[in-house]
């Protein structure tokens, strides 16, 4: 799918650095950190959820330790 990408003078300038730091085009740079964003979001979500089950699991226990 085409898409029109417009950043303002900053915005442009990071991308152009980040681009320039790992070799490759400003296409290229926007995608991969348009894939790391949307990884890290999953992987904290995952992480968030995994330590909420293990508070309500664990509940008693991290109560009787806390005292």
């Amino acid at each position: 799918m085409a898409m029109t990408l417009r950043l303002n003078e900053q915005q442009e300038r990071a991308l152009a650095a980040l681009a320039e730091a790992d070799g490759v085009s400003k296409q290229e740079a926007a995608l991969r950190a348009i894939t790391d964003a949307a990884a890290r979001r999953g992987h904290e979500t995952r992480v968030r959820e995994a330590s909420a089950s293990g508070r309500e699991r664990y509940a008693a226990l991290l109560d009787r330790l806390a005292q």
